[in-house]
């Protein structure tokens, strides 16, 4: 059996992985989870995931979870050009940092913004209050300060001269934001230009295959959703309102 990844491409790390593995050329079978359609709470997809979340990976017998844990196993697994996560103590560091603090910071702020204005109106029929939205963007400002200060500096990317799985996560993480109709790039030329260079280096066409089911989400209604993932999304944007 070779190796599977259960993906849905609507998944912010799902598509950081899809991107890297074909950048990479790591053979893979892309087992779609439909999220949209409950699929992760399957029993067969419990099967390979106790947790029901995807991504998740098969390798013959060993499964695992997690996007920043299989990310690191496929890189280290196929021994992937050292630049994606670097053998030199400090680079690997500066990729490491970037990856344990993304989750609460970049993360959780493009996807609020994306499930406010994006998903919200479109299952309730509702845009979010004019207040609420102008505060989801303010959020995402301050940690696109922190972001550009902090990890992007004056540095062609995060670890240096070289793109990481860092800056493939981070563009990613952005890119959520960016479907929903927010340019951050636009005043930002420092960070338009990283950009651009991180879309070179794994290939223009890859990025853009790999975000088109999430830029067309908004073309969707509330009735080709499963309830479960509704109530999900409603959970979602209750706890951070």
């Amino acid at each position: 059996m070779g190796l599977e990844m259960y993906l849905d491409l609507l998944s912010q790390p799902c598509r950081a992985l899809y991107i890297f593995a074909r950048s990479n050329n790591i053979p893979f079978e892309f087992k779609r989870v439909q999220l949209t359609k409950g699929q992760h709470k399957t029993e067969e997809f419990r099967q390979v995931n106790v947790l029901m979340k995807v991504p998740a990976l098969r390798d013959g017998s060993f499964t695992l979870a997690e996007s920043i844990a299989i990310l690191l196993y496929l890189a280290q697994k196929f021994k992937t050009p050292d630049h994606w996560y670097p053998a030199d103590l400090q680079k690997r560091a500066r990729v490491d940092e970037y990856l344990s603090w993304q989750h609460v910071s970049i993360r959780a702020k493009g996807i609020k913004l994306f499930l406010s204005k994006v998903l919200l109106p479109l299952i309730t029929g509702q845009p979010l209050p004019p207040e609420k939205l102008e505060f989801a963007i303010e959020e995402l400002n301050v940690v696109l300060k922190q972001f550009e200060e902090k990890f992007l500096q004056d540095k062609p990317f995060i670890a240096g001269s070289e793109v990481s799985l860092a800056d493939l996560v981070a563009l990613v993480e952005l890119m959520q934001a960016v479907c929903a109709d927010y340019d951050l790039f636009e005043k930002r030329p420092k960070l338009a230009e990283w950009r651009r260079r991180v879309e070179e280096a794994v290939g223009k066409q890859l990025f853009l295959e790999a975000h088109q089911e999430i830029m067309n989400v908004k073309n969707l209604t509330a009735d080709q959703f499963a309830p479960e993932f509704l109530d999900i999304v409603k959970q979602q944007l209750l706890n951070q309102n």
